[in-house]
């Protein structure tokens, strides 16, 4: 037997045939587990590092912003490799390895004294999350039936937004405004739990639609050269909305731990708390919407709630507000991700959906290196609250380019996928059988 046929079986056996007629099964569900422990680790994150920086760093805002562009710019740099390596080596392997290198991050934070030292291992955790991502999202996308993927996104997201909420609410409290170390610990070990987790997750996956033959909407692009080879075409149009409404989100994660102090709140992690609560709520409970509305519709409202939740913050200097801007921020990512998401991976095949989800997702971090940037210089010069103007200009633009260029009206994936359905969890959603 030649070397690669031996590589070949190897894979055949660690290849999952996943089923064509039910969306949540054991493999899913331990995806989104792991998916839950590591973004806790990200969502301790959130708040502790703008604060470690303006804190015992003496750090300023502009420095805050940098701190996301570093993370942004070393995943950006990462993600296309990361979609080749997945497909090569398969899923569960990039994530195994991303939990890793992100966790080393975490540790290496723990000690720093210096900005410098700080940006070079987030840099490193900006890889580790990457590679996770990437692996977890590719894997979600390879068990979910074609007209039920952005459905499976919703549900996949709930792990990363609960993970997000509960992240900051468990940091702010282990950190007790002094305890720096031992929460950076304590998050570095959430990530090494997820990695312990992943091992458990299939390496490569038959996806429903290599069993039914089915083929991609209009818009793969078969034939790819030059920088092609390395982001794919379908995900750049979709990937620069959500970048522009990612932007937009940071703009509000990058000022508020800080500003909501300058206005008398003990702590931000109720916030954070807030919007990853409406985000659950939506993604549970509403997770059909976006086959049955389209994505034009879908994602139309979830820039138009990221606007007004900006604008309300940018214009009334008021408690109340920020709670309020909690729930729009809530409300706008859970409707932005999985219907952009789902549009990008019906457009490409089997063969390609890994390099499609890794260039599609690079856009998380081009639109957290854009907000933290230019928000972050912005707010050196204008203050924190008016810096939020800003990510109310990213949210405009980004509706402007999804209604004109992404999902025109009369574009052939633009409207509904699937004929209407509860708009209620799914009973597959909630349990899996045990032939799973």
């Amino acid at each position: 037997m030649s070397v690669n046929e031996r590589v070949e079986t190897r894979r055949e056996r660690r290849t999952y045939v996943a089923p064509t007629d039910r969306l949540v099964t054991a493999p899913f569900i331990v995806v989104t587990v792991s998916a839950l422990a590591f973004f806790m680790y990200i969502g301790t994150l959130l708040p502790l590092i703008p604060l470690y920086i303006e804190g015992p760093l003496g750090g300023g805002e502009f420095d805050v912003g940098l701190n996301v562009a570093v993370f942004a710019v070393a995943a950006i740099i990462a993600r296309p490799f990361i979609g080749r390596l997945a497909d090569r080596f398969g899923r569960r392997a990039v994530m195994v390895a991303g939990t890793l290198i992100a966790a080393a991050g975490g540790f290496g934070m723990s000690q720093v004294e210096s900005i410098e030292l700080l940006l070079a291992f987030r840099m490193l955790t900006g890889i580790g999350e990457a590679a996770m991502f990437v692996g977890a999202a590719t894997l979600i996308a390879d068990l979910s039936p074609r007209d039920r993927r952005a459905e499976g996104a919703s549900y996949f997201s709930v792990a990363v937004f609960t993970g997000l909420g509960i992240g900051p609410v468990l940091g702010e409290f282990v950190l007790n405004d002094t305890e720096f170390e031992r929460t950076f610990i304590m998050g570095g070990v959430f990530a090494v739990i997820a990695g312990a987790i992943a091992l458990f997750v299939p390496a490569f996956v038959v996806s429903p639609d290599a069993q039914t033959g089915r083929s991609v909407l209009p818009g793969a692009s078969p034939q790819r050269t030059g920088l092609a080879r390395y982001v794919h075409p379908a995900a750049v149009l979709p990937g620069i909305v959500l970048a522009l409404g990612v932007g937009g989100l940071t703009t509000f994660f990058l000022f508020v731990p800080e500003y909501s102090r300058d206005l008398g709140m003990g702590s931000s992690g109720g916030l954070f708390l807030v919007y990853a609560l409406m985000s659950l709520l939506i993604r549970i409970f509403g997770a059909t919407l976006p086959e049955r509305l389209g994505p034009r519709r879908m994602v139309t409202v979830a820039l138009v709630a990221l606007g007004v939740g900006l604008v309300a913050v940018a214009a009334i200097d008021a408690i109340w507000v920020l709670w309020f801007a909690a729930v729009m921020m809530g409300i706008g990512a859970a409707f932005n991700y999985p219907s952009l998401n789902a549009l990008t991976v019906n457009r490409v095949g089997d063969d390609e959906r890994a390099l499609a989800i890794s260039s599609f997702t690079m856009f998380f971090e081009i639109g957290s290196a854009m907000s933290g940037l230019t928000v972050g210089a912005l707010g050196e010069v204008v203050g924190k609250q008016s810096a939020f103007y800003g990510g109310v200009a990213m949210v405009a633009v980004g509706l402007f380019v999804l209604r004109r260029f992404v999902v025109p009206s009369g574009s052939p994936d633009a409207g509904p996928t699937v004929e209407a359905r509860p708009m209620v969890a799914s009973g597959d959603a909630l349990s899996a059988s045990s032939g799973d």
